[in-house]
C-alpha cells in the first residue's frame, strides 16, 4: 500500500489526483456518507440473523439443567417455570466466515443516465452489507476490481471498512475493468471457506464464468449493478460511440441492448452463483433486504 510510481507518487497521492468524486469533498459531506451508510447497515440487519452471507450469528441449540458454574444470564426461565428446575439455554457458537466485498471500480460504473450512478449505489450497497456482515462476527476484506491497488484483507475492525468507503468514493472516468484478473489472483490466497460479494456491472468478458469457479468453493454471490441506458439505447438506426474504459470505438443499432442480460442470469444459475439485479431507476432496499433474508441457514452449504 506504500509503493510508488515512476514520478515518486505514492498510491494515496495518486488517487487524491484522480478527477471523479462521488459527492462534496467537505467533510460534511463524508459524514453523511457515514451516516447513510450507518442507517443502510442498519435497515438490513433487521430481520437477517439466518442469513449465511451476512454470517448466521448465534443460534440458540437446546436448553439443559444448570450447574454449578453456568452464567445467570443464560438462565432460560420458561423451562425452568414448567419442570421447577434451573434450567440454561445453550447456543451454537457463530460460524466466522471472512466476507470479501470485490467492488467494480471500473469507468463503466461511474457512466450515468440517472441522477445517481452504478458505482455510488454499489459503494452504499457495499458499506450497509460490510457493516451488517462486521455485526454478525463476521471479518470483512475488500477488494477493488479496476486498475487501483485496493486490497484490504478481513478484519472485525469497523473503522477499517469506513477508511476503505470514504477512499474508494474518489473514482477515474477512464479506469479499466480488471474483475476477471483480480478474482484469478484472490482464489488460491483463501486458505478456507469464505463468502464473497461480487458488485459489478458484469461488462468484463469472462466475468460470470470467472464467478462460478469462485462458486465451486465458497459461497459467492453476485450483485449486479445496471443503469436504464443499458437495455435499451434510444433513437433509431446506427449509433457511433466510445467505450469508456479502453477508449475504443465502436458502432452498434440502438434498438438492441447493449449486454444479454437472459444469458448472464443463466450462467450465473448454472454455475451456483446467486444473483441480484439492481437498477439505478429503482428502488433497491426492499429487494436487498428480501436477497439475503431468503439465503438462510437453512439452506446449507453446497
Amino acid at each position: 500500500m506504500s509503493g510508488r510510481d515512476k514520478a515518486g507518487l505514492s498510491i494515496r497521492e495518486r488517487e487524491s489526483a484522480l478527477p471523479g468524486m462521488l459527492s462534496s469533498i467537505e467533510p460534511s459531506a463524508a459524514r453523511k456518507f457515514v451516516i447513510a451508510i450507518k442507517q443502510l447497515a442498519d435497515d438490513l440487519t433487521y430481520g437477517l440473523d439466518g442469513s449465511r452471507f451476512l454470517g448466521s450469528g448465534i443460534d440458540y441449540v437446546q436448553s439443559r439443567q444448570y450447574l454449578d458454574g453456568d452464567p445467570v444470564k443464560s438462565m432460560d426461565w420458561r423451562v425452568t417455570a414448567r419442570t421447577g428446575k434451573y434450567h440454561i439455554k445453550e447456543y451454537e457458537a457463530p460460524r466466522r466466515f471472512p466476507a470479501w466485498f470485490l467492488i467494480d471500480t471500473s469507468a463503466s460504473m461511474v457512466v450515468s443516465s440517472m441522477a445517481r450512478s452504478k458505482y455510488e449505489i454499489a459503494l452504499n450497497v457495499a458499506g450497509g452489507l460490510a457493516l451488517a456482515c462486521l455485526d454478525r462476527t463476521s471479518p470483512v476484506g475488500v477488494l477493488g476490481c479496476g486498475a487501483r491497488d485496493v486490497h484490504v484483507k478481513p478484519s472485525l475492525a469497523k473503522d477499517e471498512v469506513m477508511q476503505w468507503l470514504l477512499r474508494l468514493r474518489r473514482h477515474a472516468f477512464n479506469e479499466s475493468t480488471e474483475l476477471v484478473r483480480r478474482i484469478r489472483e484472490l482464489r488460491p490466497t483463501l486458505a478456507s471457506r469464505s463468502i464473497i460479494m461480487i458488485i459489478s456491472d458484469l461488462h468484463e468478458p469472462g466475468a460470470v464464468h470467472s464467478a462460478a469457479l469462485l462458486a465451486q468453493q465458497h459461497e459467492v454471490a453476485v450483485i449486479q449493478m445496471q443503469d436504464p441506458a443499458e437495455l435499451l439505447m434510444p433513437g433509431g438506426g446506427f449509433v457511433r460511440a466510445k467505450e469508456a474504459e479502453s477508449g475504443r470505438d465502436f458502432v452498434a443499432r440502438s434498438k438492441r441492448t447493449m449486454i444479454n442480460q437472459e444469458k448472464i442470469e443463466n450462467d450465473l444459475r448454472r454455475g451456483g452463483v446467486d444473483h441480484l439485479l439492481i437498477r439505478t431507476d429503482q428502488p433497491y432496499l426492499h429487494r436487498l433486504r428480501h436477497f439475503f433474508r431468503s439465503r438462510g441457514i437453512s439452506r446449507g452449504g453446497r
